[in-house]
């Protein structure tokens, strides 16, 4: 099968159905795609559905296909964990057998001292919270004080809230790079600045500024790569975040899912060889989190109503796969990602169809497919499936 550009998007946290060891995380009987339809009363997502993604989970209102435009499947996480820089690395051919550290009670002295001293503001919060429950307990007295708002979750993230007429995006990001450079010690996966705006209780609200401040991969991933061969790769989206800008030769700020898609759009328009990369974060971050599945299915109705602009923009040799890094199913008590499996769907005008991918043992097997169309040295996970898709 010959590939001269892949168009690989992320649906951030949208997973098909607990893992085997789902239970070891707490996440027992989550199924993001399959719990939101029970709940909803059904989705219609007739685009998603026409690729496979019925086929992968029950899905009330989207039924199997008889025969799927293109390939498809469901992968497991080989890596420990469930957030979403270990599910991006998996991707790209790493795989993380120590998960990253957490911190259910807070960050402790030894990292929240050196932050306050190294960047002259005191500390609001220190605790496992939800970005919008906590703007409303603590954001007046941030304020008021200047002080950061510091928050966590069940996954490894340092949160550093800020309001945009309190603290400038700039001093922002600066505390975050000093954090970054406090967490590497401490196996801490990210660094988010959450900036945000608003007047008072009940205005607050994030906005798209956010910024990810991740450690850097152990070691080169099929991105390096594909890079060092000349070919663009193109990441959209909180995608350069994740890995660190390492193996990404353009980064291009969004603002949201519908910006992600247009930008990703217009890449498409002038790289005609290589990788575009795109996180649609929206999932994640407004629905997820927010334990909002009205929210969510909307978020994926539209998703699937852009798949058909998608379909008319694709040119010979071009491959789409659609995956995601984790699951976060809004219908559970939890507001943390769960550990599911992830669709892998898999199209494009040389595609062939109804191609059954399986269950995949990695998502690495994604970075081997990249791999294996660009020519370039597989990454030491993973099994390509591009034979699979002639």
């Amino acid at each position: 099968m010959h590939v001269t550009r892949v168009i690989l998007i992320v649906m951030d946290s949208v997973g098909c159905g607990e893992l085997p060891d789902a239970a070891k995380y707490g996440d027992e009987g989550s199924n993001t795609l399959g719990n939101i339809a029970r709940l909803v009363g059904g989705l219609t997502l007739p685009y998603l559905q026409k690729y496979g993604i019925g086929n992968l989970t029950t899905i009330l209102g989207v039924p199997p296909a008889a025969r799927p435009a293109g390939g498809y499947g469901k992968m497991i996480e080989a890596s420990a964990g469930k957030d979403t820089t270990t599910g991006h690395w998996e991707i790209a051919g790493l795989r993380i057998e120590k998960p990253f550290s957490t911190f259910p009670d807070g960050f402790p002295p030894a990292i929240l001292e050196p932050f306050k001293q190294k960047t002259g503001r005191g500390v609001l919060g220190n605790k496992p919270a939800s970005g919008t429950v906590i703007l409303d307990e603590l954001a007046d007295e941030h304020m008021r004080t200047g002080a950061w708002i510091v928050y966590t979750s069940g996954d490894s993230v340092f949160q550093i809230a800020a309001h945009e007429q309190k603290i400038p995006l700039e001093e922002l990001y600066r505390g975050c790079a000093v954090a970054r450079t406090i967490l590497d010690d401490h196996y801490v996966g990210r660094v988010i600045a959450r900036p945000f705006v608003g007047t008072g209780k009940g205005s607050w609200k994030r906005t798209y500024n956010r910024r990810d401040f991740s450690m850097v991969p152990p070691e080169p991933t099929v991105l390096d790569a594909i890079a060092a061969r000349g070919l663009p790769v193109i990441g959209i989206g909180k995608i350069p975040d994740i890995y660190a800008d390492r193996g990404v030769t353009e980064s291009i700020h969004t603002e949201g899912n519908a910006d992600s898609l247009e930008k990703m759009l217009a890449a498409m328009g002038r790289v005609d060889h290589g990788l575009i990369f795109n996180n649609l974060v929206d999932f994640d971050m407004l629905y997820g989190h927010r334990n909002d599945p009205e929210g969510y299915y909307k978020c994926l109705q539209e998703f699937d109503r852009f798949l058909p602009r998608l379909e008319q923009a694709l040119r010979p040799g071009d491959l789409v796969l659609v995956t995601a890094d984790h699951g976060n199913d809004p219908t559970t008590p939890s507001t943390d990602h769960s550990r599911e499996h992830v669709p892998i769907l898999a199209f494009g005008p040389t595609c062939a169809a109804g191609r059954d991918l399986g269950v995949r043992t990695t998502f690495s097997d994604i970075g081997a497919t990249l791999a294996e169309a660009f020519d370039v040295r597989p990454p030491p996970h993973g099994t390509s499936f591009l034979e699979a898709l002639a």
